[in-house]
């Protein structure tokens, strides 16, 4: 699946040039004060390409390689090469849809920052529970669990810790990425409900 190595390799590379050249790295973060104030749309953007660290990078790799190809496949079995059109458009659109409570929320201090593909990762993923709720996502390669297990307490982990704030995470982004996945997949599949809920009807355990 081409287009998930090709954002794969640019995510990669961009982290590592912004962990190179500081000044780099703050000016691709998404600031919000800077967006609304200065005009630095482009923030959106290289926000979600680069990330904190190599423990932050892999992560969101390792998901949007597993999630990524999924969707890419799905997308393409569907639709023929419209369908790369269509997970480029997920994946971007999820990007900033998952920034504008941000943006909103912190448009008037100019000391937050936040960056990563979480957002846009999330929406990939959520898609992906969509059209396969019955496959099993793991934690930490030991907690397994239907991915519509997963993804319930997900969205009740990023909405509550949103709101909490008590850590540094981009919680707000993680649960409006994920939204985005499923809003999106319905729109331009609307059959995907019905089989969402028929897969889930005939999962056994066993």
């Amino acid at each position: 699946m081409m287009t998930t190595y090709i954002l794969i390799a640019l995510s990669v590379i961009a982290s590592i040039y912004a962990w190179n050249r500081t000044e780099k790295l703050y000016k691709w973060m998404l600031n919000p004060y800077a967006v609304i104030h200065r005009r630095q749309y482009y923030r959106i953007i290289t926000s979600g390409f680069i990330h904190n660290d190599w423990v932050h990078l892999i992560f969101n790799m390792i998901t949007l390689y597993f999630f990524g190809s999924n969707m890419e496949y799905v997308f393409v079995y569907l639709y023929g090469t419209t369908g790369i059109f269509y997970f480029l458009i997920l994946y971007f659109l999820g990007m900033f849809i998952a920034d504008i409570p941000s943006i909103i929320k912190h448009r008037g201090n100019p000391n937050y920052n936040s960056l990563g593909a979480s957002g846009a990762v999330s929406a990939v993923l959520f898609a992906s529970i969509l059209f396969n709720p019955t496959n099993k996502i793991c934690l930490y390669l030991a907690l397994c669990m239907p991915g519509y297990i997963f993804g319930a307490l997900y969205i009740i982990y990023s909405y509550y810790s949103g709101r909490r704030m008590a850590d540094n995470i981009n919680h707000d982004a993680h649960l409006y990425g994920a939204l985005f996945g499923i809003v999106f997949s319905i729109f331009i599949r609307p059959s995907v409900i019905s089989s969402f809920f028929e897969q889930i009807l005939n999962y056994t355990i066993f």
